[in-house]
């Protein structure tokens, strides 16, 4: 395991550690604009020079697997923070669309531009936000407050897309970021066809 993806280097403060999460963010963004842009970019939006990106990390490469690395800590964390197991489940999932609204260009770099042959750091991820976001939605079913005539994984699915398309239209400024989280759930909870 490179050394950049390490719980310790997650943890760093100060000067350099202030500089490897803006590196991380900056490339997470840029990346999931534009999979094939080069470090220089990368540098500029960092506002670090190429050479100080290269102390960080070593090549592409690296980078790549350390801002995946971080792009799935980012979405752990949120879901932890959302907790999905306490409390009513219609709260719960609000508290969780907003954690991965939040979580903004990681949803975006992961779910779709890097989609990349090179990753391999994927296959080492334990999907506990799967497994906890599938939780959550038979929880809410066995409450009765999600309906029980869909499988979890189609829900997880609508959720996911859901959550990717209201990143997107918030990157291309055609919604509010502040507004997204609010439209996302007021899709899922109300549908978008209208009783008679």
């Amino acid at each position: 395991m490179s050394p950049t993806s390490t719980p310790h280097s997650r943890q760093e403060s100060g000067t350099r550690g202030r500089t490897r999460r803006a590196i991380l963010a900056a490339a997470t963004s840029v990346l999931a604009r534009d999979p094939s842009a080069p470090l220089t970019d990368i540098a500029k939006a960092a506002q670090v020079g190429r050479a100080t990106l290269h102390r960080y990390f070593s090549d592409r490469a690296e980078l790549h697997r350390a801002v995946v690395a971080d792009c799935h800590q980012t979405i752990k964390e949120a879901v932890a923070d959302a907790a999905p197991d306490h409390g009513d489940a219609r709260e719960a999932l609000r508290r969780l669309v907003t954690g991965f609204v939040d979580a903004g260009d990681r949803i975006l770099f992961l779910y779709g531009a890097f989609r990349s042959d090179e990753d391999e750091t994927d296959e080492e991820m334990p999907d506990a936000t799967g497994d906890a976001v599938i939780s959550l939605i038979r929880r809410g079913q066995e409450e009765g407050v999600f309906t029980r005539d869909l499988e979890p994984d189609w829900i997880e699915n609508v959720l996911w897309a859901l959550v990717f398309a209201g990143c997107e239209v918030a990157r291309e400024g055609r919604l509010p970021r502040h507004g997204v989280a609010s439209t996302i759930i007021r899709t899922l909870e109300g549908g978008i066809v209208r009783g008679e």
